[in-house]
Parts: structure tokens; C-alpha cells; sequence
């Protein structure tokens, strides 16, 4: 609805119709006076003297009423609805954008504010959609203040998001205030989730490095005082510095590799990769360290032929390697480690079982997390937390996931799907 303004003419001065009032008294009066003219002549002079008075006084006062409402001001009556331009710009917007009044009446808003949140009916109290005490309070000073202003917010219904919000009065002129308000909205989620994952991972990192540090530390200091001269302490303390600094050696490659991962996990891995020859390459590599534990690896379906998939062949070396290292700390209390290939149709599952003591459920959805451990049983291996989280990144730069089967005392198994490569993409 496009914004009209009332025409002068709809503008009459109130001074101006006692004006006219006047004139229409003093004619009234002229009347009268001839009429008592033909009965005395001394009260019609009188008369007629005070109707010209009257007449002279009402045309005065009119003519001043009339330049007043000339020289004044003219007051414009405040739009109801934001013109075609200004809907036009908002519509062109890609944030959410609405218009409210100055009574926080919701007036307009754009697709992608329709998408975000939904659109109340026009008309509506735009606060009852959104109920944020600092949105509102933001609004009210904006109104208030005929200036712009900003506020951040979070929802945690339908879904967790935060959100910047900058109140922009727009339709302001000289002789009036903004009758409009711009709600300008961006998504901030993903800048807050990262933020906080940033702040988790160095506290973290800080944390898992304090304790092999400290550890260090005391062991030195028992060398340089107490076990001096103690040739059997020194060599179990060395023992245990030497465990202590290969601990820390492993989370800083881990801590490297998760970032450099991280890195490119957007990009596509698009080499054409053997899962059989990756995970042969990955049997041979564990089969010593796995034999000594007394958990031999078996393998199923390696020998069935090549199974192309697009990928990256050492980075999916690295993925089965952290599984199967894991099957053999974990699998403790087992008779074997399994590790194969399942052909499903038009994909196939790569996947390595334990038969240890499996993981309780309640663990099982946070295993991918940044140094999440389930320290349980008797092994007394302690990783570093970040081998799961790994795979879950290499794998989301190949376009699948990692799942887990496992219960108490039944084993674990980590399987992977990928999608086979059709011939005439293995011939290219």
C-alpha cells in the first residue's frame, strides 16, 4: 500500500470557520437592522453600526488564522504501510528482514524471514514471535530514541541458533520521526559454534598436555634429589619419562593431523582407491603388534577382488589403522580381530570387529568427540582421545559416515560404506 498524505484543502484552520462564523453573524445582523429600521430609526443606526464592527472584527482575525496556517508547519499523518521502494528492497535482501511500525506492529518481511521463522500475520505484535527480553528491550530503546541499534540473541527452540540483530529506523524526513523499523537478522551460528569449539579444543589440548608435563617434571626432580644414587629408580623413572614424552609425542602428531584434516575436509576426495589393498596394507602393519597381544587378524572378503571407491588411499589408510589399533588396545579379553569387506549391491562395507568387552550405550553417540576416552576394564591403556575424531573428519571429506555396533561384553564392530565405482568409471 503506497504512503498518501491529505491535501491542504483537507487542513481548515479552526480560526478560519469562526471566521467565516462571523461574517455570517454580522450579515445576520444587517438583516435585523433593516428590519428595525422601518420601526425606529435611532435603534437601526445602532444596529447597523455594531454589524459593520462585528463584520470588520471576524474579516481581521480571519485573515491573521489564514497566515498562520500558511507560515506553520503542515504536520503528516504517519504511513501504515512501507511503500512499494522500500518492499522492495527488503524483499531483495538474503537475511531475514522485517518492517515493523512504530507500535512494533509487524508491516512486512522477505522470504528467507519467512524461511527462518515464519510470518505472522501482518499486523501482529512482532514480539510475540521471537519473546527475547533483550530483542524487546532493543526495540523500545530504537523507538525511543529514533536510532539505530544492535543485540545478539540465541533461541534454543525449534533448533539451537544465535543470531545479530541490527533496528534500523527508516522513513525519517525533517518534519517527522521514522514512522518505519528496519529488523535486520544474521545467522551466527556457525561463528558461535566454532568460537566454542576453538575454546574447548585449546582447554583441552591444554589439559591433556599438563598432565604428561607434570609428570615429567616430578620424575626429574626425584632423579636430581631423592633416587640420585638409586641406579634402580632411575632406570623404572626413565622408563616411565620415556612412556610420558611418547605420549605427548602421539597427541601432538594427533593434534596435527585433526587440524590439517579439518583443513580440507570440504574438498572432495576423487582418487580411485582399492579398499582391499587398503586394508591388506593395514593387516600387514598391525599383524605383528596384534600377534603379541594374542589377538591374531582374520580377514573376510579381501580376496574377493578389487573394490574401487573415490577417496584418498593414505588418508583411508590412516581411518582403518586407528581402528584397527583400537580393536586391538580395546578387544583385551577377545580371541581375534576381524577385519573385511562386505559387498552390498552398489556398495560396499568396510568394517574391523573386536570380540573385547564392547561399550556401554550411553558412550556410544560421543566416541567421534575431541578427547573423549572410555576408560574402562583393566588394560590401563590410556589414548589420546582424538583417533575417533579423525576418522569422523576423513570420512565426512568422503561423503559417508563411521557406525558402531557394540554392547557389553559382546565386542565392538566400526564399519564404513562407500559407494562402488561403476566400470566405466574404473576404466577411465
Amino acid at each position: 500500500m503506497s504512503e498518501s498524505f491529505p491535501s491542504e484543502q483537507a487542513y481548515p484552520s479552526r480560526r478560519l470557520r469562526t471566521a467565516r462564523s462571523g461574517v455570517l453573524a454580522a450579515i445576520l445582523a444587517l438583516g435585523l437592522g433593516a428590519c428595525a429600521l422601518a420601526a425606529a430609526e435611532t435603534r437601526a443606526i445602532v444596529v447597523a453600526t455594531l454589524a459593520i464592527a462585528a463584520l470588520w472584527v471576524a474579516t481581521r482575525r480571519g485573515a491573521a488564522a489564514t497566515r498562520r496556517f500558511r507560515t506553520q508547519p503542515r504536520m503528516r499523518a504517519a504511513p501504515l504501510w512501507p511503500d512499494a521502494s522500500v518492499k522492495a528492497v527488503v524483499a531483495a535482501m538474503r537475511e531475514p528482514a522485517f518492517v515493523i511500525d512504530r507500535n512494533l506492529a509487524l508491516r512486512f518481511g522477505n522470504e528467507a524471514a519467512g524461511r527462518a521463522f515464519g510470518l505472522a500475520p501482518l499486523g501482529d505484535p512482532f514480539p510475540m514471535r521471537f519473546r527475547a527480553p533483550e530483542l524487546l528491550a532493543a526495540l523500545e530503546a530504537a523507538v525511543a530514541a529514533d536510532e539505530a541499534q544492535s543485540v545478539e540473541f540465541s533461541e534454543r527452540t525449534p533448533i539451537d541458533r544465535a543470531w545479530s540483530v541490527d533496528i534500523l529506523p527508516i522513513g525519517a524526513s525533517v518534519e517527522t520521526r521514522a514512522p518505519f523499523l528496519l529488523i535486520l537478522f544474521r545467522d551466527r551460528t556457525q561463528a558461535s559454534r566454532l568460537e566454542r569449539m576453538r575454546t574447548d579444543f585449546v582447554a583441552n589440548a591444554s589439559h591433556e598436555l599438563r598432565t604428561p608435563l607434570a609428570s615429567l617434571t616430578g620424575f626429574i626432580e626425584t632423579l636430581k634429589g631423592p633416587a640420585r644414587d638409586d641406579a634402580s629408580a632411575r632406570i623404572r623413572f626413565l622408563d616411565i619419562m620415556g612412556d610420558q614424552a611418547a605420549r605427548m609425542s602421539r597427541l601432538i602428531d594427533d593434534l596435527l593431523s585433526l587440524s590439517r584434516i579439518e583443513t580440507k575436509r570440504r574438498l572432495r576426495a576423487d582418487e580411485r582407491v582399492d579398499l582391499a589393498d587398503v586394508l591388506g596394507a593395514v593387516v600387514q602393519q598391525f599383524a605383528i603388534p596384534a600377534a603379541e597381544k594374542g589377538l591374531p587378524i582374520e580377514t573376510e572378503g579381501l580376496a574377493a577382488g578389487a573394490m574401487l571407491v573415490n577417496g584418498d588411499r593414505d588418508e583411508l589408510i590412516q581411518v582403518f589403522a586407528n581402528l584397527v589399533e583400537n580393536a586391538c588396545k580395546y578387544g583385551d579379553g577377545g580371541s581375534r580381530v576381524v577385519v573385511g569387506l562386505k559387498r552390498e549391491g552398489s556398495r560396499v562395507e568396510a568394517f574391523v570387529q573386536d570380540f573385547g568387552r564392547g561399550i556401554a550405550p550411553e558412550h556410544v553417540p560421543r566416541l567421534t568427540e575431541r578427547f573423549y576416552r572410555v576408560e574402562e576394564g583393566s588394560s590401563g591403556v590410556r589414548g589420546t582421545g582424538l583417533g575417533l575424531s579423525i576418522v569422523r573428519n576423513v570420512l565426512i571429506r568422503h561423503a559417508t559416515r563411521l557406525h558402531v555396533r557394540s554392547a557389553p561384553g559382546a565386542g565392538s564392530t566400526f564399519s564404513v560404506r562407500f559407494p562402488l565405482l561403476r566400470r566405466s568409471d574404473q576404466n577411465t
